[in-house]
């Protein structure tokens, strides 16, 4: 396949949900598989395909989505050095709209503060060439995905010396929050939909701890429909063949069109230059994670935002009623959540999941109306 319309074909995906299907007749007990990124999560709803599978089937929302695992108090942090006098904060539009304990940086903004969200890290660096009287910082999220342009900024800016640019790091690292789901062993998780995105940088091999170690298997996969529901069957297969009742859960690689086992060992060696892994760091709905958050290193200290000015670093907790902690780790369905599609929305959202389009609750809230048993029939009968 080389087009984005093959991997959406319809005469593929039919077959593809027959042979889950038949495969699945024989389960003894339902299967729950977590995709791990948000993004998978915007694809699942949007093209309906939980209800394209079999109801002992299914999916679990899993931590991946970059702007969801924002806790409150890191917002409220990049809210105070927006009201710093002479600053220019900057970061990608998703969080603009973010609550904070009391506002969002889009309300900061609309009441004076120059908030700007940009594309990319480096139109933060320009912003700041551009204005050499104030201090640009740009608010930096993402796990290893979006990482490693932050890096290369850095770099930049240490070439160029730019001195009144610096980085409020808030990336994160894929492994811990998996570690601490299927630790907890608060959901049932089966196998994992690998984040094929994350393995671009990080690599398949990068999953192994979870089938060495608790096996489980994981299929590293694409963003397309049928990359989803070749994903599902791959992770079906380990199941019907015996590999999962002998111990011997596996990764394998679906999206071996762009992951490659080893990842990108450039973008590999220049995170590992650029970042120092923090001793811990708080996630949404995780609470405090160790050597999960990604500081910035030594030699980039002149550019680290948290080393130049007194951040508060205060810990909000979230709203009573929100449940996104819960939507995170898989343990409930974002319409489970009492506040969903109610006081919590797109355009008044009350936690991270319904801010972001790769979070679960948006996805569902705007694509999550298909009926299982009409979009069964067109996909299952000829």
């Amino acid at each position: 396949m080389k087009y984005v319309d093959e991997f959406r074909d319809p005469e593929f995906a039919r077959k593809l949900v027959q042979r889950i299907n038949a495969e699945a007749a024989h389960f003894e007990r339902p299967l729950a598989f977590m995709e791990i990124c948000g993004g998978h999560t915007h694809t699942i709803y949007r093209h309906g395909l939980e209800h394209l599978l079999p109801e002992n089937v299914q999916f679990i929302h899993g931590p991946g989505c970059p702007v969801c695992v924002i806790p409150m108090g890191r917002v409220d942090d990049a809210l105070w050095l927006a009201n710093q006098p002479d600053v220019i904060l900057t970061t990608f539009g998703d969080m603009m709209r973010v609550p904070g304990s009391q506002e969002s940086l889009l309300q900061a903004r609309a009441r004076g503060c120059d908030v700007r969200f940009v594309y990319s890290p480096l139109d933060s660096l320009k912003i700041a060439k551009e204005n050499p009287d104030k201090q640009v910082v740009f608010f930096a999220i993402g796990f290893e995905t979006t990482a490693p342009s932050t890096a290369v900024t850095l770099v930049a800016a240490q070439k160029q010396q730019v001195r009144n640019f610096s980085v409020f790091s808030n990336h994160v690292k894929i492994e811990p929050p998996l570690r601490a789901i299927v630790g907890a062993d608060e959901t049932r998780i089966d196998g994992f939909i690998g984040p094929g995105h994350v393995g671009t940088v990080v690599g398949a091999d990068a999953f192994k701890f979870l089938p060495e170690e608790f096996n489980k298997p994981v299929v590293v996969t694409g963003f397309e429909p049928l990359d989803i529901l070749q994903a599902v069957a791959m992770l079906i297969d380990q199941y019907t063949s015996g590999a999962i009742a002998r111990g011997e859960a596996r990764v394998e690689n679906q999206y071996s069109r762009v992951v490659r086992d080893g990842g990108n060992p450039a973008a590999l060696r220049l995170l590992n230059r650029v970042f120092a892994t923090r001793d811990t760091f708080e996630w949404r709905g995780l609470g405090w994670m160790p050597y999960s958050g990604m500081g910035i290193s030594e030699e980039f200290a002149a550019w680290d935002a948290e080393r130049l000015f007194d951040v508060p670093g205060k810990r909000i907790p979230d709203p009573p009623a929100c449940e996104c902690g819960s939507v995170l780790t898989g343990r409930i369905k974002p319409w489970e959540c009492k506040v969903f599609g109610t006081a919590c929305s797109p355009e008044k959202p009350i936690g991270t999941c319904m801010v972001s389009p790769e979070g679960a609750c948006a996805a569902f809230y705007n694509f999550g109306r298909i009926d299982r048993e009409t979009a069964h029939a067109i996909v299952i009968e000829d």
